[in-house]
């Protein structure tokens, strides 16, 4: 059954044919396939293997490459798209989805070599899990003071650091190492290596215990003397920080969808539950005190996705465009703040009810929160769009 929500996505955004019916499919597979697993992932802090070969069964992990690499050669709106839908149901699934295709696949599509692509784009369109290793200990908003060492050594390179809150990094096959191989040029020479899993050397850690999107793993990588060969280097020596900043410009698009979608996700459920719930004779939604935060939450989320896909759209036209740094700031700083305040309207608007895990709410506010957090603070962004603002 179609809900209010629908109609206004589907008429509001603008959609051609081809995009339409990739959301349609990937919204009717969230709602009959995944919705009956979301709570049991996330009891369970694990996504099962037989989820992730049905992502790669709908075609979604490979959205933007090339069909002759197996891929669908879709568009950056597109990954958007399936992005939203699915955090409408589960944003711990639709994060999996988004790191696999804005951080990874983009990062080969931009920086990979023609035998980089031709190994890696059909596995990561059939079946590879893939990961984004950035993060540190000490380099978190700061990311590139990051302390893991690429040495040089006779054909390839040594790594040897530790990486931190690397998503899919259960699941992953292969990893994109961000490592310095030469600190004397600071952030100019860190360098992006492709790291497949089995790399001695390398050591993947037990998933953190997270209080949202727990279906999603977040492991610590240890890089003890692993070694690669110069051809696992991804772009030049030098190259990881345009890599890093180039792709997580995407990624923030793709988090600003996965808000979007989560407080999509809430606000239908929040809907859904004042229609039925009656106090005082009447459905509570019959109460302006109900129906007013409800509106303005719907409002400011149509506003948000408008955002993240115009955002989509210029980052389809304007790849390399300097704006598209100010603009992803703000498709993501906005989903965030309005996905937090949808969900926070969900508990309230499911009262006592919405405190309860035998209710949808609580898991909405609790995976909204990561949004303000990962791929760029909330202040952090607001730093970036100051910048741009302040410049004029």
């Amino acid at each position: 059954m179609e809900t209010a929500s629908d109609t206004i996505r589907r008429n509001g955004c603008m959609l051609n044919a081809e995009e339409e019916s990739l959301r349609a499919v990937v919204q009717r597979w969230a709602d009959e396939e995944l919705r009956p697993r979301v709570a049991s992932m996330d009891r369970e802090a694990r996504m099962p293997q037989e989820l992730i070969d049905e992502l790669f069964g709908l075609g979604v992990m490979g959205v933007q490459i090339p069909a002759h690499h197996g891929g669908r050669g879709g568009s950056h709106l597109m990954s958007a798209l399936v992005i939203a839908e699915l955090a409408r149901v589960d944003p711990s699934v639709a994060v999996c989805v988004d790191v696999q295709n804005a951080l990874v696949n983009n990062a080969l599509l931009r920086w990979g070599g023609p035998a980089q692509q031709e190994r890696y784009l059909p596995l990561l369109s059939r079946g590879l899990v893939g990961a984004y290793a950035l993060s540190e200990p000490e380099a978190g908003s700061d990311a590139f003071a990051l302390r893991t060492r690429a040495r040089r050594d006779g054909k390839g390179y040594v790594l040897t650091g530790q990486k931190v809150w690397t998503t899919n990094a259960r699941e992953a096959g292969v990893f994109i190492v961000f490592a310095n191989a030469a600190p004397e040029q600071g952030p100019h020479g860190i360098t992006a290596f492709l790291v497949p899993r089995d790399t001695d050397g390398l050591s993947i850690g037990p998933s953190q215990d997270k209080l949202g999107i727990r279906a999603s793993s977040t492991c610590e990588l240890r890089l003890d003397g692993a070694r690669v060969p110069r051809d696992a280097m991804l772009g030049e020596e030098g190259d990881g920080y345009d890599i890093a900043i180039d792709t997580l410009n995407l990624g923030r698009i793709g988090i600003g969808a996965q808000m979007v979608g989560l407080a999509t996700g809430a606000l239908d459920v929040a809907v859904e539950y004042a229609g039925k719930r009656r106090q005082f004779g009447q459905a509570i939604a019959e109460f302006q005190g109900v129906q007013l935060p409800l509106a303005q939450v719907a409002t400011e989320i149509e506003a948000a996705r408008l955002l993240v896909y115009d955002t989509a759209r210029f980052a389809d036209a304007h790849r390399y465009a300097p704006e598209l740094l100010t603009r992803a700031a703000m498709a993501k700083y906005l989903g965030a703040q309005v996905a937090g305040r949808a969900a926070s309207q969900a508990v309230q608007t499911f009262g006592g009810n919405g405190y309860s895990t035998a209710y949808p709410a609580e898991k909405y506010y609790r995976d909204a929160l990561i949004g303000q957090i990962y791929e760029g603070t909330s202040n952090i962004l607001l730093r970036t769009i100051a910048r741009s603002v302040l410049d004029r």
